[in-house]
């Protein structure tokens, strides 16, 4: 089972060092986001750089785009961090260690970027009338469990059957969890695991491309 974690505190930070500093930058940045206001309030939310979309004016949230990417950073309140860092704690170190720091690093931008751009596409199909603020880090996260689904699903001698039936469980729940419980964004954790499924598929090509032609 490769979601059990057995390493010391000082053996994770060694062996996954992006994993843990996504832990540290989310938890500090919670932390100072908290320190000057309510972390669930929308207005203070953007201030400190949730995604955000207007209809009309700006429904793809393009006017300020670095908010694709400090929003991932970003929580609603202590349970949605503590929710999440959990996920990224506990499934993240095994993709870290097959896809190297910076892929990884580009992978969970990415993916978390991906995420605010579907639930940007479905507000505006949807004709959303209201302006939608959006944080956290599931996006990336779900990407996470996007590339494990494709390594499920077509790489199974790297998973045993536990982990892959782990996987399978998560992404099942997940979609639940987010249809029932109110203003979770479904939309933003389907755009992050397609955008993790396809991404290690690239990579997965890639690497066998480069080792039929080290042969």
């Amino acid at each position: 089972m490769i979601f059990l974690r057995y390493e010391s505190f000082r053996s994770y930070l060694r062996l996954y060092p992006v994993t843990a500093s996504l832990i540290t930058l989310n938890i500090v940045y919670f932390i100072i986001v908290a320190l000057s206001g309510d972390p669930n309030n929308s207005y203070h939310a953007v201030d400190y750089g949730a995604f955000v979309t207007y209809p009309g004016k700006d429904p793809y949230g393009m006017l300020e785009p670095w908010r694709y990417v400090t929003s991932i950073f970003m929580h609603s309140g202590l349970e949605h961090l503590l929710f999440n860092m959990f996920a990224l704690l506990v499934f993240a170190p095994p993709l870290e260690r097959l896809l190297g720091s910076l892929r990884y690093v580009f992978f969970y931008i990415v993916c978390g970027i991906a995420g605010n751009a579907m639930s940007a596409l479905a507000n505006q199909i949807t004709n959303d009338p209201y302006a939608h603020v959006g944080v956290g880090a599931s996006g990336a996260i779900y990407g996470i469990y996007g590339a494990f689904l494709f390594i499920s699903l077509f790489r199974k001698s790297m998973l045993d059957d536990s982990s892959r039936k782990t996987v399978y469980t998560i992404l099942i729940f997940g979609v639940i969890y987010s249809v029932i419980v109110p203003k979770i964004d479904l939309w933003a954790h389907v755009g992050g695991a397609l955008a993790g499924f396809l991404l290690y598929k690239l990579f997965d090509r890639a690497s066998a491309w480069k080792h039929r032609h080290q042969t």
